[in-house]
């Protein structure tokens, strides 16, 4: 006999796979066939736009969910074989007031006018593609992630243009087919659309207009019919790149140069699958980090930006509920190896091979890169990774993930664990709900005995209540290779409950939008049971006005008990021992809508047997599309038995945007910790969609004297890289 929990389990799962009826009848929008060329300039006046069939029918979400939206949006779909056009119209009756500042490519828009298209190119409701673009022309693009999460490092070829007009603005969109895999002979693919007008802080979507949910939730996206079988000629994309460079390491060294040849070459597997490789890999064009102060004893976590990576990136996801405390596969160690002062070495990338796309409800991915040989490393080494993932039910999966080798070379490397993701964004009707399950064992010679790690998670994250609980286990010796564990050998468990109310009328003064009273309790544990260290955040005060401003207070209570001193500052350690203490945080924001936005934050109260004031400012000012500058600081005081210290980080990015296709941006950072100032500035022409120039100028300065701590303003190093590449597409 079943017992009263699994039978109130399996009730969940029935509530979770009940039918509706908008799941019988999704909305359909045809595409038709363009008979003559499209000119993409952002008016719709070739005959085809108005001949097309249309979407004039977007509904509200915010502020008020199923309201007729303020203006009114039309959509067209054209296909020509070899590409897929999108026209939009989006009207509104105060056009001078359209927000948008934004003209390069890549910016993130959720805080300007836009409009944002999901694709599902497989139909399967767990996948896709977003593109996105407001009234400058700016071009957005990312990968669907566990059909909420937006991989935004993800570049494709494709081309946009918009013109503001009389009655609001309009958009063309041009999709070519080869730059997106999707399930041969579909007639239909899911779609989605959506429009944000910032200066109302509105937001209308075409399919399932919920706040339940995102619109990259493409298991609710509405369809795109009509497709005709497309044309991609051979399947094989060939991009060489030329790059040179100057570097001077040290005042004290002459300038060296070098120059090399990088290619990349993708062949397609039918339309759903993809094969490249790599061989003398650059990586010149992307972004540097931006710095951290890190007053914690774990290392801090960055994201991956490289090129070759995230391409098929949302493949190698794995599990539910691992957040930052483990990673099985973080590609950024392939390629990056920490020297022995704790600073990133870049490795050469001398050849590698990728495989990833989607056969039948299966997703297969696989990577396999051969590194070089840096003086003084232990690098040049051969690493791979596999990642099978079977869709189950309707919106569920179950899959393994397997990796072999080492970064620097450790013999035996190896980890390999299934994971299961049961999810469903119809429990009980129209809910989301999420469980899951995963388990990982990892093996090397210098390992110990206990070298695995498991964990179960279940969420329901939902528009009024969001609620999650996670517990995973790392063994003592578990340590993938290519994975990031910033705390091995722990038990850590998370609940996190949030009220999300919508006040129906002013509260005083206030016209407040929502609240976000929030509750996170963080238990870290080790291995026989004993705490290691507790965190409650709390918000009982968290509320988004109509403005699009923005208030919060917390109180975050924090428990400590250290076995090992760790140095939190230069000169001051702390030593071993139980400490508990309060912190606090004040936080308001203004409505980035503005022409000057700001963020300021003060966190304040105790700090293990100590007290930290930690000062904290971010925003941007946009005096026009063609400028914009962004700043950042961090001030932090401590005061401490064991000695005081004092660090500050401050960064200013200006950004020249000519066009859509021509930016310039240069980021300014200086920190006390390392005691420099470091600038990297980044041109980039795209003067074709398959070609682009990237100039790439780095300079530092010291500021202290390494000897004698001194303060001074002298050279440490600088670097000009220039990289020339183009596709050829057959």
């Amino acid at each position: 006999m079943l017992s009263s929990s699994a039978l109130v389990f399996l009730t969940l799962l029935r509530g979770g796979q009940s039918q509706d009826s908008s799941d019988l009848a999704r909305p359909r929008l045809r595409v038709e066939a363009a008979r003559l060329s499209i000119r993409l300039d952002g008016i719709l006046d070739e005959p085809a736009w108005s001949t097309a069939d249309s979407i004039a029918n977007l509904v509200e979400v915010e502020p008020t969910e199923g309201a007729t939206p303020s203006a009114r949006t039309v959509v067209r779909v054209l296909t020509t074989g070899d590409a897929i056009l999108f026209g939009i119209r989006s009207d509104d009756p105060e056009p001078a007031r359209l927000v948008s500042y934004a003209r390069e490519r890549d910016a993130r828009l959720d805080n300007e006018d836009h409009i944002k298209i999901v694709l599902d190119t497989y139909l399967d409701g767990r996948s896709g593609y977003v593109f996105a673009v407001n009234p400058n022309g700016s071009r957005y693009d990312a990968l669907v992630t566990n059909q909420t999460d937006e991989n935004a490092n993800w570049d494709a070829v494709w081309e946009a243009a918009s013109v503001r007009t009389s009655r609001g603005w309009s958009a063309e969109i041009r999709i070519p087919l080869k730059s997106l895999l999707f399930r041969p002979g579909l007639p239909e693919w899911g779609f989605n659309v959506q429009r944000r007008i910032q200066r109302l802080q509105e937001t209308d979507r075409w399919a399932s207009p919920s706040r339940d949910y995102k619109v990259t939730l493409t298991s609710r996206a509405g369809l795109l019919t009509g497709l005709p079988r497309f044309h991609l000629g051979m399947g094989i994309s060939v991009r060489p790149a030329l790059i040179g460079e100057l570097t001077r390491d040290s005042a004290s060294v002459p300038v060296s140069d070098s120059g090399h040849l990088s290619l990349d070459v993708t062949q397609r597997l039918g339309n759903n699958g993809l094969a490249s490789v790599t061989a003398n890999t650059d990586f010149a064009e992307t972004e540097v980090d931006s710095r951290r102060i890190n007053l914690t004893r774990f290392p801090l976590f960055f994201p991956e930006k490289r090129t070759f990576f995230l391409e098929g990136a949302d493949i190698f996801d794995y599990g539910l509920g691992l957040d930052e405390d483990l990673i099985p596969f973080f590609s950024r160690r392939i390629g990056l190896v920490e020297d022995s002062l704790g600073e990133q070495q870049e490795v050469p990338i001398n050849v590698g091979g990728k495989v990833n796309g989607r056969f039948g409800g299966t997703n297969v991915g696989a990577l396999a890169v051969r590194t070089g040989d840096v003086a003084g490393l232990p690098t040049g080494t051969a690493m791979a990774v596999v990642r099978l993932k079977q869709n189950v039910l309707r919106e569920s999966s179950v899959g393994i993930l397997g990796t072999v080798g080492d970064p620097i070379g450790r013999s035996g490397s190896w980890m390999l664990g299934p994971d299961l993701i049961y999810q469903t964004s119809r429990f009980h009707g129209d809910k989301n709900f999420l469980l899951g399950a995963w388990a990982l064992a990892s093996g090397r010679e210098d390992l110990g005995r206990d070298r695995s790690a498991v964990g179960v998670a279940l969420a329901y994250p939902n528009d009024l209540w969001d609620i999650a609980f996670s517990y995973k286990r790392l063994g003592e010796s578990f340590d993938p290779s290519i994975g990031f564990v910033p705390r091995p050998s722990v038990q850590i468990a998370r609940l996190s409950y949030v009220w999300q109310p919508r006040p129906q009328k002013p509260i005083g003064p206030l016209h407040i939008r929502q609240c976000f009273w929030e509750n996170e309790l963080s238990l870290v544990a080790g291995l026989s049971g004993d705490w290691q260290s507790y965190r409650y955040f709390m918000a009982p005060i968290n509320c988004r006005l109509e403005s699009g401003d923005r208030f919060e207070f917390n109180i975050i209570p924090n428990g400590e008990r250290l076995a090992d001193s760790f140095q939190v500052a230069e000169n001051v350690t702390i030593v071993p021992g139980t400490y508990r203490f309060w912190r606090f945080r004040l936080e308001a924001g203004t409505a980035p809508k503005r022409r000057l936005n700001a963020q300021v934050t003060w966190w304040f109260g105790g700090f293990y047997d100590g007290r930290l004031d930690q000062f904290e400012i971010t925003g941007a000012w946009k005096p026009s599309s063609l400028v914009i500058v962004e700043f950042s600081g961090e001030h932090d005081v401590g005061r401490m038995p064991e000695g005081n210290f004092t660090q500050d980080l401050l960064g200013t990015r200006l950004r020249l945007n000519v066009s859509p296709d021509l930016q310039l941006s240069s980021l300014l950072q200086y920190d006390t910790e390392s005691n420099s100032v470091g600038a990297n500035t980044r041109l980039r022409w795209t003067y074709r969609p398959v070609g682009e120039l990237f100039l790439v100028y780095n300079h530092n300065l010291r500021t202290r004297d390494p000897l004698t701590s001194r303060p001074e303003l002298t050279f440490a190093s600088n670097q000009l890289l220039v990289k020339l590449q183009y596709a050829f597409r057959y």
